[in-house]
């Protein structure tokens, strides 16, 4: 039947995967880091994904489709496990967001740390939306750019990583905003050495490390970069 369906453009989508928690048919799934329409009948057309995309990826089309089939729907859902829905109840069915807690206390299994520890950020401001494209701290700079809450997960952010690098931030959820544009300024009109991207491991984190990695190409830059993943238990993901 001919209908309003959403179209998915896969060049523009950076893979953060906020429409397929805001599909609560379970249209949408997330494969090879891109969002796909995998269940045309599953799709009401009625567009709860469109306001989630950063990056304007979804629109509406009208074409040839199943039509919507509300109890095909109704069935998935009642076959969902119960550690499922547990899941979804805590989290609103975003896989990073799962609740995790390491140990009954971590101060309780790890020894204190005895020495002062020394910030390594090298310059204000360090959000990605805040610092300015063009600023003399980028000049020859090793730039490392941050999920936020890296820092908070990896006891070694500061010596290991940011020692010695510009160091940027930001959340490509919680800022629902492209960082690709900015990125390609500072890269391009700076003379930038080197990027090192660090992520966590949760799907939505890869909205950075697209973002960071069109930058580079966009640039029209060639110079050395790294991903480096952060385990949400704190330990870097060979």
């Amino acid at each position: 039947m001919l209908r309003k369906i959403i179209h998915i453009d896969e060049e523009k989508c950076n893979g953060c995967g906020l429409c397929a928690e805001a599909c609560h048919e379970g249209a949408i799934e997330m494969i090879g880091g891109k969002a796909k329409l995998v269940r045309e009948n599953f799709c009401d057309g009625f567009g709860d994904c469109l306001p989630n995309c950063p990056t304007g990826a979804i629109t509406f089309e009208e074409r040839e489709a199943p039509a919507y089939d509300e109890a095909a729907v109704k069935k998935a859902k009642e076959g969902r496990t119960m550690e499922e829905m547990k899941h979804e109840q805590h989290t609103g069915g975003c896989p990073g967001s799962a609740m995790m807690q390491f140990g009954d206390r971590r101060e309780a299994q790890e020894p204190s740390y005895t020495g002062r520890a020394v910030s390594r950020l090298a310059q204000w401001p360090c959000q990605i939306r805040l610092v300015p494209a063009k600023a003399p701290f980028f000049e020859g700079a090793k730039l490392l750019i941050a999920a936020d809450c890296t820092a908070y997960a990896y006891a070694g952010m500061h010596e290991e990583l940011m020692k010695g690098k510009v160091t940027i931030i930001g959340c490509p959820k919680l800022d629902d905003v492209d960082y690709t544009e900015k990125l390609t300024e500072i890269i391009r009109d700076n003379d930038i050495k080197s990027v090192t991207i660090v992520r966590m491991e949760v799907p939505c984190c890869g909205g950075l490390q697209k973002a960071a990695e069109n930058a580079l190409r966009e640039s029209g830059r060639f110079i050395p970069w790294q991903v480096v993943t952060i385990t949400r238990d704190g330990r870097i993901l060979d």
